[in-house]
């Protein structure tokens, strides 16, 4: 093995050990965060970098250009569908009233949705 091979390997079992840490850390953020803001900043910022870091981690490994294209696929995709799902959650969380308003420092989206005529409630 060469020792460009043995770095890669080395720097991939790194991002799969970091990365796996911070999706476990995500999953006990969804588990023991007391509200819905905080649990959707807890699913989607270190369970999105630790599934990147993963997705890193065994590209370093298979080094082919199928599966590091594959596996960039995978991350454009994780990268741009999470913040989307997130708001959208968020949203609807918002508009059903399941979001604890005291730990709001400025509601905007209140300040939006109460003027007359509005139709996008």
């Amino acid at each position: 093995m060469s020792g460009w091979a043995q770095a890669a390997d080395t720097a991939g079992m790194a991002c799969l050990l970091v990365g796996g840490a911070l999706c476990f850390v995500a999953g006990v953020g969804l588990l023991r965060l007391p509200d819905v803001l905080s649990r959707l900043h807890a699913a989607t910022k270190p369970q999105s970098l630790g599934v990147i870091l993963v997705l890193i981690g065994v590209g370093l490994r298979l080094r082919t250009g199928t599966e590091v294209t594959t596996l960039a696929l995978v991350a454009f995709y994780q990268i741009t569908t999470t913040p989307v799902a997130a708001h959208m959650v968020g949203r609807a969380a918002y508009r059903t009233g399941r979001l604890d308003d005291s730990t709001l420092i400025r509601d905007e989206l209140d300040e939006l949705l109460s003027r007359p005529g509005d139709r996008s409630r």
